[in-house]
């Protein structure tokens, strides 16, 4: 957003700082300065205000406030408007009070849905549409807002100004003297003052008349109750909307305006009572007119927030070392009312901080009024002690136990078609959660027993650790075995029957029960175990079956078998996968017979032996030619 310096100058007696040195303030203390821009007499801030202090410093005042506790300055009250329109005439301590009114009004304001938090509104009759004086319209351009007309111009500046959205009907426009807060109708629709044609829906947010949308609320009024050169009474609204449901339908209808970046970051319903006054006094001054009481529809009224912090939470979090009377400079800077007891303060919270909702956010605001800098450069000091996840620790030290004694890991489904815990949204073949390890184990050895030749394996030994699941309890088991025998039973009892110290034990040994254990890790694995390195690596493995095929051959004395594998792989063709496994020897009578194992595998179809056969032909035609006997 663009401020003007000139314009925050308004809120001070005395005078600010260079527009270099505010700027400065505000970077190293509140926000992102973009851009400086000189215009006329003038200097323009382009100020990066985020999302979490939209709620208040969307506009000249609550820059202002920042620049006051900054620099230390005083700042005028928002209550005494006209200190700050920058005119003469309009600065004067003794200008009557417009904003009361002692005569009555027919305005009937209607909430129908909740996604209106406030609603005020206030008929002002008589009034005089015209230009507007110099100094708005100076004003306005220099932060690049176009004049219309005294109206108009008076509700933009209010905004900019103090950060609320305003909104003025033309009354006679109307079907009557009341105003409707709803959800719009499939069908509707709206012509916005810019002239784009909404068709409306139920999730959209409108304020109507007793016959159609005037505005869509807190986004963009329409044309129909539109403030022109004719109009002589107006219908002034001051309200404030949910700002999820204003942001969805911005978005929706692609329409970004100011007010809905007001409304979309959330603003404090509180803040529509000063606007309202702020906004009556100066159309009263620009237009004249008969002034109406205000019409004010609050469902639902902003809890007053009270945090309580004390000088040790704050230093402690910041590793600082600030006095009391340093942290409490913070909160009169900042205009915060509290009490103070002993080191404590309960600090009333303003209602337009909507960002302030625990002790930590108050200590932010501590450091970063006194200044970052203040933090002195130390790495702080850390004590903890050790927590050992004991169900974590145990899992490893028998997944290491069982990998050394020959078995390998797998994971099984935890869904079986019974059980006790049945799960809705499963397949109906497998709705229940499973209550053992053992049903799962036995598939997959039945499952592997099939891949032996593939796996190079005499035997298959798994193990699963996994969670079984009963009627009212979880538990962690551990199941193993092979096609002889599985065995189950909880992860803590197989911790207290292993055999004590059966790990290798850590130079600081976590034990539980009588052992302890550890995962092995690289540096204890031989070369032989090395599971990283730039040979190795991964290609997808084939969805189709394989076929296996043994051979075994006589060889002499002192002749080597890596030949007759090395003849293998030549004739193998593409077909052979594997490395040929050599899967038995023996020596009898002064030569060595060596089986080996040949697994062939296509990755887009299911061999057929009548593609198996001819390559083993070929293969024992090379054997022979060696001069040696196939067995």
């Amino acid at each position: 957003m663009k401020f003007s310096y000139n314009w925050l100058q308004n809120y001070f007696k005395e005078k600010l700082p260079s527009p270099e040195e505010v700027a400065e303030g505000i970077i190293f203390h509140s926000f992102e300065v973009d851009e400086i821009e000189k215009v006329g007499d003038d200097t323009i801030f382009d100020i990066k205000i985020l999302p979490d202090r939209a709620h208040d410093c969307l506009s000249h005042w609550g820059v202002a406030k920042e620049i006051g506790a900054i620099f230390s300055l005083e700042i005028f009250s928002p209550n005494g408007f006209f200190q700050v329109l920058g005119s003469p005439s309009s600065a004067s301590q003794t200008r009557p009070d417009h904003s009361k009114s002692h005569i009555g009004s027919e305005l009937e304001i209607k909430i129908e849905d909740k996604k209106c938090l406030r609603y005020m509104g206030r008929i002002v009759r008589n009034i005089k549409i015209g230009e507007s004086p110099e100094w708005l319209q100076k004003k306005l351009n220099a932060i690049g807002q176009k004049s219309i007309n005294n109206i108009v111009d008076a509700t933009n500046f209010v905004m900019f100004d103090l950060g609320q959205p305003i909104h003025a009907f033309d009354l006679d426009k109307l079907a009557s003297e009341k105003i409707i807060i709803r959800n719009g109708k499939m069908g509707e629709k709206i012509t916005t003052l810019d002239k784009k044609n909404i068709d409306l829906d139920e999730s959209m947010l409108v304020i109507t008349d007793e016959k159609e949308p005037l505005a869509i609320a807190g986004i963009k009024g329409g044309n129909k109750a539109e403030v022109d050169v004719n109009t002589k009474n107006i219908i002034i609204e001051v309200a404030n909307f949910e700002a999820i449901s204003t942001r969805r339908t911005a978005k929706k209808i692609n329409i970004l305006t100011d007010a809905v970046k007001r409304y979309e970051n959330e603003i404090s319903p509180e803040l529509c009572e000063i606007v309202i006054k702020a906004i009556t006094d100066l159309i009263y001054n620009l237009a004249g007119g008969e002034i109406e009481e205000i019409v004010d529809i609050y469902p639902q009224k902003q809890e007053q927030k009270n945090i309580i912090i004390s000088v040790d939470y704050i230093n402690k979090r910041l590793g600082t070392s600030f006095t009391k009377s340093e942290i409490e400079s913070v909160w009169k800077k900042l205009n915060f009312e509290y009490i103070e007891k002993q080191d404590e303060f309960e600090i009333k919270i303003p209602f337009l901080r909507i960002d302030l909702i625990g002790p930590h956010d108050l200590t932010e605001e501590v450091v970063r009024i006194l200044g970052y800098e203040k933090i002195e450069e130390k790495i702080p000091e850390v004590k903890y002690e050790k927590e050992i996840n004991k169900n974590y620790f145990q899992t490893l030290s028998v997944r290491e136990k069982l990998l050394n004694e020959g078995y390998s890991e797998v994971m099984t489904y935890a869904f079986r078609d019974k059980g006790e815990v049945e799960v809705l949204a499963s397949a109906s073949d497998k709705k229940f959660l499973r209550t053992n390890l053992t049903d799962g184990l036995k598939e997959s050895l039945k499952l592997n027993q099939l891949n032996l030749p593939f796996l190079e394996m005499k035997e298959i030994k798994i193990f699963e650790i996994g969670t079984i699941f009963k009627k009212d309890s979880e538990e962690i088991h551990v199941a193993y075995g092979d096609k002889k025998e599985i065995k189950e039973m909880s992860l803590e009892d197989f911790c207290k029957n292993a055999e004590p110290n059966a790990f290798v034990t850590s130079e600081a040994p976590y034990v539980f029960s009588e052992w302890s254990g550890r995962a092995k890790g690289e540096e204890d694995r031989g070369p032989e175990e090395k599971i990283y390195g730039a040979e190795n690596k991964f290609k997808m493995w084939s969805v189709y079956p394989f076929i296996s095929r043994d051979v075994a051959v006589w060889l002499g004395e002192g002749e080597d078998p890596e030949k007759l594998k090395q003849i293998l792989i030549k004739n193998g063709t593409e077909l052979l996968v594997k490395e040929p496994y050599l899967f038995d020897s023996f020596t009898k009578e002064g030569k060595t017979s060596y089986a080996f194992r040949l697994i062939f595998q296509s990755y887009d179809r299911t061999l057929t032996d009548e593609e198996i056969n001819p390559i083993m032909v070929k293969i024992k035609q090379e054997i022979e030619k060696k001069g040696w006997q196939i067995r």
